[in-house]
Parts: C-alpha cells; structure tokens; sequence
C-alpha cells in the first residue's frame, strides 16, 4: 500500500457567522487547503465531508455547488465530535487502498449555543434527571471527579488547563477567543458543573476546516514532499461494552484503544510525540486525556499540568492552539482543525506559537456516543 500524505491543509478563524450558511463555511476551508498546495477542485478524485448538525445531509455535495461541481464521488460522514477526523479517516483509507491519488476532506459546523446532550428526542422513561445528568458538563465533571476522587487531582489544577489553553490561545490567529484568563479568574467564574467552570467548558462557535491527502506517487509528481505530512497512523475506536455504560458513559476507554492501535500502527511510542492536539472539551477531559494517551502514568497528570510539562516550551506541549476551550469546537470541523494545527507545527510555520524541533505529532478527538479518532503525523 502507498503512503498518504497531507499536502494541502488549513481552516478558517472560528466565530459565528449567522448570515453565512453551512456549505459556504465549508467551502471557503476547501478552498484554502487547495491553495495550500496550488491544485484546484478539478484536482480532485474524491471529497469526504464531515458534518454533523445538517439534517438535510449532502453538505459535500452542496460545497460542491460554491466550489465546482466536477462529478466526483462524494462520502458524507457524521460520528459526534470525531466527525472531522473520520472524514479525514475515510480519505485516507481511499488513499492508501489506491482507489485514488488526490482527495479533499472537509469538517464544517455551525453551532447554537447551551448545553449538549441530555438526551435530545429519545423516547420512553427519559434517564435526563432520574439517573443524573447526560448533559456533558455533567458528563465530563463526573469522571473528573472520579479522576480526583483515585488520585487527589485538585479543583486547581484542573482551572490550570484553562489558564494554559487560553495563554496559547493568545498566539493563534485562527482561534475564536484570544484572551488571558488568570488562575482566579478561570476558578472565579460561573459554575457550570463541579470542578468545570464557565471558562473551563469548550466553546461552541461555527468553523471549518480542510485537508487535501494525496499519495506518495502524486506528491513527488507535483514536487510537493519538502511541505508534505506523512500520515504514520490514522485509527478510528468504539468503546467495548463495559457494565458501568448502563449508568454513566465511559471517557477513557475508547481513547486508550486507540492511542495503543495508533502506536502501534506507527511504530511509535509516547516518547516520540513532540506535540498534541486533544480533546479538552473540558478542562477536566484533558486532565485525564494526558493519561489516556500515554503521556504520563496513572495519576501522573496534575503533576504536568503544575510542572508546564504540557505548555509551550514543556516537554510535551498540549493543545497550543488554545484547544477547544478557547480555539473553539464547531464539532464537524474540529478532528481536521487539529490535524491543520499540527501539520503547521511539523512545517516549522506556527509563527510565534511554534513547537521548537517538531518532528512527529498527534491529534486525539472523541464523540461521547461512542467514537474516537487519533492521528500520528510525521514531518517527512
């Protein structure tokens, strides 16, 4: 099988934009990545879509209208937060089967704005507060707190996540909010679910982003390999039936399956990852992301979080574009969002945010449900 590499990536500045419909979104994230690597739509042998909240469905189709409509075949894909990354997932499968040498992912969402989850339109004795809470503030504060309750992680080091993620937020153009947010401030703020502040919950915002995936062949035919990403590992998980499922959802085991499935796909360890793109829709979810992923041992995660072993300059900086808690999550959108942040770190093009020596990356995005997609990257 061929490699497949990235060699045209980028997203727009998340926001709101009420006046602009979903596929216009899209395809100006569509259009970027094709600039990024000076090939046009009618380059394209594929696109894979990634959205989530469009009932009408066809959105790559309907990207197709704004941006060219060559008659190629079009895969759209919606799987909770992971949205993103299984569309990128499902252009690299095809690229690496050798159905096709040049395809174009695209993650696109418009946001409204509360509380996700609680159980939507489900019918018959509805658990939403019988059995607790499903929203996922509630969610994400609970293994939080079973996080705390094992280890004695503190309400401080949580906030810690946030003060880290919106510090790096302030280097990230691209990001929806480029704010400091002291230690007090974040601890201070609005109490949304213990220990998950109003500043320690993910933001939701309208945004885009898009990758053009090629292989090996057509990158060096293009003359494209000093910018190209190759992609070492692309892993897609569910969770395994576990008995606490009945009751609450699990946060963690979808995660280690697939950073285990990942490192070994790219015969790669921890220590090899010199940057990472997780999934902080929470403060308290990196905290435990950090162990999940194997960057620490059990319980070792509020020391690198007091340590700035995950900051910029750190050992192993975490989510320097301001992560989902600042950078913004449009849900089908963020899984390539990651993969564009990144890819810029592994071309030393990050300006004043720039991992120092970066070589090989990982994203990590999960959709509560039950989907996780993580993605090695290497600088060729």
């Amino acid at each position: 099988m061929t490699d497949a590499y990235i060699i045209g990536v980028d997203m727009i500045k998340f926001g709101r934009f009420p006046d602009r419909s979903v596929p216009n979104i899209g395809a100006e994230a569509a259009l970027l990545a094709l600039d990024d690597c000076g090939l046009s739509i009618h380059d394209m042998e594929a696109l894979y879509c990634g959205n989530l909240g469009q009932a009408s469905g066809m959105v790559g189709q309907r990207i197709l209208q704004e941006i060219g409509q060559t008659g190629i075949p079009v895969v759209n894909v919606s799987n909770a937060c992971a949205t993103g990354a299984t569309a990128f997932r499902e252009g690299w499968t095809a690229i690496k089967a050798g159905l096709y040498d040049l395809v174009l992912c695209v993650g696109v969402e418009q946001m409204g704005r509360g509380l996700l989850g609680g159980g939507g339109g489900a019918t018959g004795i509805p658990k939403e507060g019988l059995m607790g809470s499903g929203t996922m503030p509630a969610v994400f504060a609970e293994a939080g707190m079973e996080h705390a309750s094992k280890y004695g992680t503190t309400f401080e080091q949580f906030a810690k996540v946030s003060v880290k993620n919106h510090h790096h937020s302030t280097l990230n153009p691209k990001a929806m909010y480029q704010i400091e947010t002291p230690l007090e401030t974040v601890m201070n703020a609005e109490m949304i679910s213990y220990p998950n502040t109003k500043l320690m919950c993910s933001v939701n915002v309208d945004g885009s982003a898009a990758a053009v995936i090629a292989s090996e062949a057509k990158v060096r035919e293009l003359g494209l390999m000093d910018r190209a990403i190759k992609v070492r590992a692309s892993i897609l998980t569910s969770d395994p039936w576990q008995e606490r499922d009945l009751v609450m959802p699990d946060v963690n085991s979808c995660t280690r399956k697939a950073a285990a499935a990942a490192y070994e796909m790219a015969g790669l360890g921890p220590d090899d990852i010199d940057l990472v793109e997780l999934h902080d829709c929470f403060a308290t979810a990196e905290i435990l992301h950090y162990e999940n992923l194997g960057l620490c041992g059990p319980g070792e995660a509020g020391r690198m979080i007091d340590q700035g072993e995950v900051a910029l300059g750190g050992r192993i900086p975490v989510n320097v574009s301001g992560g989902l808690l600042s950078k913004g999550h449009p849900l089908g959108a963020t899984g390539i969002a990651n993969i564009y942040e990144v890819s810029t770190h592994l071309r030393g093009e990050a300006g004043k945010r720039q991992v120092k020596g970066a070589r090989i990356g990982m994203t990590h995005v999960i959709g509560l449900g039950s989907a996780c997609g993580i993605h090695i990257l290497e600088k060729p």
